[in-house]
């Protein structure tokens, strides 16, 4: 999984603005497990986590790229982001 310094900080700052997570998200590392493990992070909070990484990053999600391993943690999603934007490079 390859994260690049400058996504982290981003995605962690959209998942606390979504879940409304104190500190901006930065006790949010690679590591921390997402969905099933937050409670914050329903179905719902997850579609408005998508459409704020979606609107930060400047790319589209089809459905068929997520499911519950996209967000098994903070790693799997800033990884995902940093495959898109390598994509679109």
């Amino acid at each position: 999984m390859t994260i690049t310094s400058t996504t982290l900080p981003r995605v962690q700052a959209i998942i606390a603005e979504t879940l409304g997570l104190p500190d901006g998200g930065r006790a949010l590392t690679p590591g921390t497990p997402l969905y099933g493990a937050l409670p914050e992070l329903d179905s719902l909070a997850v579609l408005d986590l998508l459409a704020g990484l979606e609107s930060e990053f400047g790319f589209m999600i089809d459905d068929h790229e997520f499911g519950s391993d996209l967000f098994a943690s903070v790693g799997t999603l800033v990884a995902f982001v940093d495959g898109k934007l390598a994509d679109a490079a």
